[in-house]
């Protein structure tokens, strides 16, 4: 039997097919559709347009470039509405809403009746939302990011979401900007819609999605509000066209190749630390686990080639002007699946010998003139982190890299934000600010509540970066010395729960090591002492969902039954 395509697909169950797809012409033809039109390959465009996210305030845009691609291939679109999750706009926190745009995503995939779609997405938990989606759903599947916003200016000076938010907020809670000062950066800041215009989450995904060979080439860096972003779009629409017509789906993409290149590519451009949360919940739908201990060696031999804040200096822009993420990957070729297949049908090394020669760029650095000479990101075990921690080396404070000092706890958020600016806090700069219960269940969601703020008395004797260490995330607009992700989580028990303040913690990067000073009988003691019983319930809803079934971040944060039953193969491959 032929399959099932266009309208055919998926009828609604009323015992009789016949009358099914006579019901669903019937319905749709309201909208002005011929048999004509109906009988082409239809393209899904899912739509995550809203008017709390400004980060896809281009949707409308891109949808009608969309469309006009999928036309002019001889396709039929139909674009529908989806969840759609902004990081500033998501309470208690947008990974708390991840799993949730994923399987709503999924199931409307597996729901309509299309023969490919093209999944639009930017801020930061939406592409991997969409990824884990078309993975699990098994439909041919094309990537469009919004694209970054466009920088502003502030007296002389280019800035950019997030990386000089973060920056102008530390001078103002160091006193060094007032009020009327840090109102008028906060117009600059955002020059236009789009996802920040920094190596942050969102253009991590999108360059580690072109990595994965789920977005044209050349796809990840056009700027949301530009003549090349809506070119982009309008071939999108037309390769998903052609994409239908292959059959060409992510199982053939998401290969462990692919996986391992876009590990490269995360490392090479000093990405997110979400990142990787973020791959390894894509791979689990594949049946794939990543190897922490595997990964950090992949990122010691992976220089850091892009000079991008928060590990450089420069912006999306520039990056788009020096060719975008092609320019990287010449750089990587040899440490490249160079056969990985991509959207387009041919590898991923065909798309780089069509993408031309290199021309001269400054942000791009070569191989042999590395901006760090290993990996952005690097893996710490220990006493204090048994299922693994990550620190984004890349934008940290080499002095801090090997430290040793005293443990200053805050056991949650609202302790952090009521004591943090205390001027009775007793804190000094060579300390150790922890902060517990901010894990995938301690959150709920795991904030980016890990960039913990300098303490207000110490910014203003000019302290610019301590080491901070917690089991949620930060952002990757951000920049300091924080170990982030320790693993098990202070909710579940993890050593994390035991520190106490005064305790001694010793941090050595180098050797990847994140250990607590303290004793084993004690920590036997303080652990039998801990209260038993879960940290958070929830007695119905989403919340219960997620509190009973979220995973560790060393495992991606998904939800336990989105994942296949077992694991298939580890990447990076041995």
């Amino acid at each position: 039997m032929a399959k099932a395509t266009g309208l055919k697909k998926g009828l609604t169950q009323y015992g009789d097919t016949g009358f099914s797809l006579f019901l669903r012409k019937a319905f749709i033809k309201g909208a002005g559709y011929t048999d004509d039109a109906l009988d082409r390959p239809i393209v899904g465009i899912a739509d995550t347009g809203s008017g709390f996210n400004p980060c896809h305030g281009n949707a409308p845009q891109l949808v009608d470039a969309v469309r006009r691609g999928v036309m002019l291939a001889g396709g039929i679109p139909i674009p529908f509405p989806t969840i759609s999750i902004h990081e500033s706009f998501a309470h208690p926190t947008s990974m708390f809403l991840r799993n949730l745009m994923s399987m709503e995503t999924e199931e409307m995939l597996r729901a309509q009746p299309m023969d490919a779609v093209v999944l639009i997405g930017g801020c930061d938990k939406t592409v991997p939302a969409q990824l884990m989606a078309a993975a699990s759903a098994g439909i041919p599947a094309i990537q469009l990011v919004t694209g970054s916003m466009l920088t502003g200016a502030y007296r002389g000076t280019t800035v950019g979401a997030c990386t000089d938010c973060r920056r102008y907020w530390a001078r103002y809670r160091a006193d060094e900007i007032g009020e009327a000062e840090i109102s008028e950066v906060n117009d600059q800041l955002v020059g236009s819609v789009g996802t920040c215009c920094v190596m942050g989450t969102a253009s991590t995904m999108a360059c580690v999605t072109e990595a994965l060979g789920m977005m044209l080439p050349g796809g990840a860096s056009a700027p949301a509000v530009t003549a090349d972003r809506a070119r982009i779009a309008e071939q999108t629409g037309t390769q998903a066209v052609a994409m239908a017509a292959a059959g060409l789906t992510p199982q053939r993409i998401l290969t462990t190749q692919a996986f391992e290149n876009a590990l490269r590519v995360l490392f090479a451009i000093g990405g997110s630390t979400n990142g990787l949360i973020h791959l390894t919940a894509i791979a689990g739908r594949m049946g794939l686990r990543v190897d922490l201990d595997r990964v950090d060696r992949m990122s010691a031999e992976t220089p850091v080639l892009v000079d991008l804040k928060p590990s450089g200096e420069h912006y999306m822009e520039d990056f788009h002007r020096a060719g975008g993420l092609p320019t990287v990957l010449r750089e990587l070729k040899s440490l490249l699946h160079l056969d990985a297949l991509t959207v387009t049908g041919r590898t991923l090394g065909e798309e780089l010998e069509a993408a031309g020669p290199a021309f001269d760029q400054t942000v791009v650095r070569p191989r042999a003139r590395p901006i760090f000479a290993q990996g952005g990101l690097a893996v710490l075990r220990g006493n204090l982190a048994p299922g693994g921690a990550l620190i984004k080396q890349s934008a940290a404070s080499p002095a801090l890299m090997t430290h040793e000092g005293r443990a200053v706890v805050f056991e949650n958020s609202e302790d952090l934000a009521m004591r943090i600016d205390d001027p009775d806090l007793e804190v000094q700069a060579d300390d150790v600010l922890v902060l517990k219960h901010i894990g995938p269940v301690g959150g709920p969601g795991m904030p980016e509540a890990g960039y913990i703020p300098i303490p207000r008395k110490l910014a203003r004797q000019g302290v610019t970066d301590m080491v901070r260490i917690s089991d949620g995330r930060m952002s990757g607009t951000a920049a300091g010395t924080i170990v982030l992700h320790v693993t098990p989580e202070c909710a579940l028990g993890g050593p994390l729960a035991l520190v106490r303040t005064g305790d001694r913690i010793r941090l050595d990067v180098p050797n990847r090591t994140l250990d607590l000073l303290v004793d084993d009988a004690e920590l036997a003691a303080r652990a039998a002492a801990r209260p038993q019983g879960a940290a958070r319930h929830a007695e119905r809803g989403y919340l219960k969902l997620y509190l009973d079934t979220v995973l560790q971040a060393d495992e991606g944060c998904d939800f336990d039954f989105l994942q296949p039953p077992s694991f298939t193969r580890s990447i990076p491959d041995a």
